[in-house]
């Protein structure tokens, strides 16, 4: 399935936008904007990520939205 085509595993309609590179389930790796910034507000972000769209998307929403003091990384392989 092509990246374009693939879909948000928690909605099932968004693009995804962020994937989670350890995920606690494997069947939630991939997250669409809505999803991901619902999930920061409930203080569950995804720790090790990889932005998908090729500019940091979800790093900006952990910017806007995270008031914990937490170590994020940024999946680059």
């Amino acid at each position: 399935m092509g990246a374009h085509s693939r879909k948000c595993d928690w909605c099932g309609s968004g693009t995804p936008i962020v994937r989670d590179m350890d995920p606690v389930n494997p069947d939630y790796q991939y997250w669409c904007v809505e999803c991901a910034r619902a999930l920061i507000i409930k203080g569950d972000p995804i720790e090790t990520y990889r932005e998908l769209e090729g500019e940091p998307i979800y790093g900006r929403l952990l910017d806007e939205h995270c008031a914990l003091k937490r170590f994020y990384s940024f999946a680059t392989a």
